[in-house]
């Protein structure tokens, strides 16, 4: 087999980011049980305030957004060289359109046999089964902005990630209705408390960060070890000021007040000068590791696996609760702290291991059934109404959980998919 031409390294941080989310939503789901019934899910964050520190670990989705815009770069360009760049993003758009689709409809499936039957555990999951597909509604948002990323970057360089830190700090200074410099010490506990109003917008403007920081990185623009160990410097300074201004530790958010996720805050930026840091130091000896063909093939599978992983795993609960309901086994381990919780919380993530692959197994035989070809219509007409249907479909199955919001969203994705796909 001839080796391959792409880029090892940015694969394998992909992979490893997949990894740790899916491994963190497993860990963060702590079931309830009486008498022998599943009757709730906590979250981790909900039950064990230092669970905070952890978060700027598993909160890799800056990484993920970092990587994919240092590996669509070149790509993005040479479309955009040729005006085709809403033709790239149709395209992209349908490759996530077409397995959400299934995975929707699998819910919405799931959804009506559990009403008809009485079952009790999709009730206890329900959101916790959609909520993950926000990162897809972001990515897709971002990547549509990947152009103008790009000229941004040809025209200042990193003045435009500088210039988009400057905006998030902005927002957050006027939702925390800050008047002067002497009460920074109250920003961080200002801005999450009050309603974010404008500072929605941070949704958007955070999340361009790491795309406008992966292709300076791709262009070039920063290197090195000795850069990397300055940006870990850089992002431990930052969080350690954004803690003492009031921001909490978490990175993830389970309310939709006092959090730094929703919308993103500036202390969520310091991870993200943690992980470009960390990209950049290990760089030199992760390269001689991947170098090798076992290492290449075991990211090459983990790639393939990426967004099948991504979406099913957190459905892969269902049938983990139920087998552990049927076996008796500890699922429900207390709290954090008590005797015996981190045994319950490896005895739940093996279940889910078990569970998640025949699920992938059998949605891989299906997927690759499927038409391959994923070229869009570069009519935009056909990109704006299939996108709008795509961001409604997702958005039902956020709002509305597994019950009517995968059937709803299942209806939008499919007439996405449709309207994206190429005509013939």
């Amino acid at each position: 087999m001839p080796p391959s031409s792409r880029d090892p390294y940015p694969d394998a941080l992909r992979a490893g980011a997949l990894l740790l989310v899916v491994f963190g939503h497993w860990i963060a789901t702590l079931p309830r049980m009486a008498d022998g019934m599943l009757v709730d899910t906590d979250h981790l964050l909900a039950a064990w305030d230092a669970a905070g520190w952890l978060t700027w670990i598993v909160q890799v989705v800056p990484l993920f957004v970092f990587v994919s815009a240092a590996v669509s770069a070149d790509s993005v360009a040479r479309r955009a060289a040729q005006g085709a760049q809403v033709q790239w993003w149709a395209g992209r758009a349908l490759g996530l359109a077409r397995p959400t689709l299934t995975y929707l409809a699998v819910l919405a499936a799931i959804a009506v046999l559990a009403w008809l039957s009485g079952g009790h555990l999709l009730a206890v999951f329900d959101r916790s089964l959609t909520i993950h597909l926000w990162f897809l509604l972001m990515l897709l948002s971002v990547q549509a902005l990947l152009p103008w990323c790009l000229r941004l970057d040809a025209r200042l360089g990193l003045g435009a990630v500088a210039g988009l830190v400057v905006v998030a700090g902005v927002l957050d200074w006027v939702r925390a209705g800050a008047t002067s410099l002497e009460t920074w010490r109250h920003l961080g506990q200002w801005a999450t408390e009050r309603p974010a109003g404008i500072a929605w917008l941070n949704m958007l403007v955070v999340w361009l960060i790491p795309q406008q920081l992966g292709i300076a990185w791709k262009r070039g623009r920063f290197r090195g070890p000795a850069t990397g160990a300055g940006l870990l410097l850089l992002g431990a300074v930052w969080l350690a000021l954004a803690i003492a201004a009031g921001y909490p530790v978490a990175m993830v958010g389970v309310t939709l007040a006092g959090n730094n996720m929703l919308p993103p805050t500036l202390a969520l930026i310091g991870v993200m000068w943690l992980q470009v840091g960390l990209v950049l130091l290990c760089e030199p000896l992760a390269r001689r590791v991947l170098s090798g063909r076992a290492p290449a093939r075991a990211i090459a599978v983990l790639g393939a696996l990426g967004m099948p992983l991504y979406l099913w795993h957190k459905l892969a609960e269902l049938p983990a609760a139920w087998l552990g309901e049927r076996l008796g086994l500890p699922i429900d381990a207390g709290l954090p702290g008590e005797a015996g919780f981190w045994l319950g919380r490896a005895g739940w993530i093996a279940l889910c291991l078990a569970m998640v692959a025949p699920l992938i197994a059998l949605v891989l035989r299906f997927e690759l059934r499927r038409d391959r070809d994923v070229a869009a219509t570069d009519r935009r007409v056909d990109v704006l109404l299939g996108g709008v249907a795509l961001y409604v479909g997702l958005g039902a199955a956020l709002a509305l959980g597994a019950w009517p919001g995968a059937a709803i969203g299942a209806v939008a994705v499919a007439l996405a998919s449709w309207r994206l796909r190429a005509l013939r």
